[in-house]
């Protein structure tokens, strides 16, 4: 009987401790009956709670099976044309069409993989803590905690190939580096033996062109840089410093050559001149130059990243840039036409300033908040249309730089 009675005291007490705003004061229980009906009510929550929770899961488990068997693939894949018919179509407008149609389907795989991938965080992140008792019931670490990296999330597969692509533009971009330095140092030696102004322009081409490399590089650093530690001086990170730093720099690569432009005008202006010849030193290092950045171009081509296809893209314009700087004067001196050099470096000098003047008003107007493209715009109404099963509607879709 006295064991009874300190087990329903201690109960009592129990009690009183979680339910202060209603117990005031201790009354022991003067029956049995009281103690078990208490404990009757705390069952009769506990099964009334996991009742709750079992809807819930079944709730979310109904969402995600409508959230993942929404789109029939399948169907959407007999809509593509495969490159054998592409090739058989004749009409351009046509065969246009159609490849326009295969990269809308490739950007609808991509969105499905996201949301294959994402699915369980998704549902999680709309209620973490079912109990709200203030602790994740269901996994802490999903979306709602990566600050929106879904690539993450991404297969184990696809990952692994984000990483190789990853190590071979690392490689790709480390030996363009060091072929501008030497292919810079051979310029340098062969414009102090000769006066040929396409030669000055393809080594101050050059010499910007490694400029440009340590200015992507310096800023994508500083981007990097106490990232964490920063964040509430820059709540959406300093991402604005790459184009920041390539608008400076694009500038600075008008001013250079808007000054070759003006000594060509100025050689030319005479109407007399003699054409010069060109050492072999100049001859050899812009042969270089083109071989070099050729042999880059194409092994850029199978990399298909972003970054990697721009450097690509900047080696074809250099091979093209120092066939003509290796043309011009070649040709006059052999033509013996004087003012065909001056005359070279000022076309150079006009495409590159068009080029790079294209490329500032380009980034001016992305950091001015231009809307995203068309194609990027549909990609995200997919999405959106993606996650119809659990969102009531949409207001408004924006997306811009």
């Amino acid at each position: 009987m006295v064991g009874r009675r300190e087990f329903a005291r201690m109960t009592s007490r129990d009690a009183q401790g979680q339910e202060q705003t209603k117990v005031n004061s201790y009354e022991r229980p003067n029956s049995s009956g009281d103690l078990e009906s208490g404990l009757h009510e705390v069952a009769n929550g506990n099964t009334n709670g996991n009742h709750h929770n079992a809807l819930e899961d079944k709730r979310r488990d109904d969402l995600k099976k409508a959230l993942l068997t929404g789109i029939n693939r399948d169907e959407l894949e007999k809509f593509r044309k495969s490159d054998d018919e592409l090739k058989a179509i004749k009409k351009k407008p046509v065969r246009k069409f159609y490849e326009e149609q295969n990269n809308r389907l490739n950007d609808w795989l991509e969105v499905d993989a996201i949301v294959m991938a994402v699915a369980d965080d998704v549902l999680e992140s709309m209620d973490p803590d079912p109990d709200h008792d203030g602790i994740y019931e269901r996994n802490n670490e999903g979306l709602h905690t990566t600050g929106g990296n879904i690539a993450d999330f991404l297969p184990e597969d696809e990952k692994e190939r984000r990483r190789k692509e990853g190590q071979r533009a690392k490689w790709a971009i480390n030996i363009n580096v060091v072929a501008n330095i030497l292919l810079l140092a051979g310029k340098l030696a062969a414009l102090s033996s000769s006066g040929s102004l396409s030669l000055l322009a393809s080594t101050v081409d050059s010499a910007l062109d490694l400029l440009c490399t340590l200015i992507v590089w310096s800023t994508n650093r500083i981007v990097q840089w106490r990232l964490n530690s920063l964040k509430a001086k820059f709540p959406v990170g300093r991402r604005r410093l790459e184009p920041l730093g390539i608008l400076v720099f694009s500038i600075l690569m008008v001013v250079s050559f808007l000054q070759i432009l003006q000594e060509s005008a100025e050689k030319i202006m005479p109407l007399e001149g003699e054409a010069e010849e060109l050492p072999w030193i100049a001859i050899g290092a812009m042969g270089a130059t083109v071989i070099v950045k050729g042999i880059i171009w194409f092994g850029c081509i199978p990399i298909k990243t972003t970054q990697v296809q721009a450097l690509a893209q900047d080696c074809k314009t250099d091979v093209i840039f120092n066939v003509l700087s290796l043309l011009f004067p070649f040709v006059g001196y052999k033509a013996h036409i004087w003012w065909l050099d001056p005359a070279g470096a000022g076309a150079l000098s006009l495409f590159i300033i068009y080029d790079w003047g294209s490329t500032c008003f380009e980034n001016v107007t992305r950091l001015s908040g231009q809307a995203a493209s068309e194609s990027l715009n549909h990609k995200l109404m997919y999405m959106a249309y993606r996650f119809a099963p659990i969102v009531k509607g949409f207001k408004s879709v924006q997306a811009y730089h």
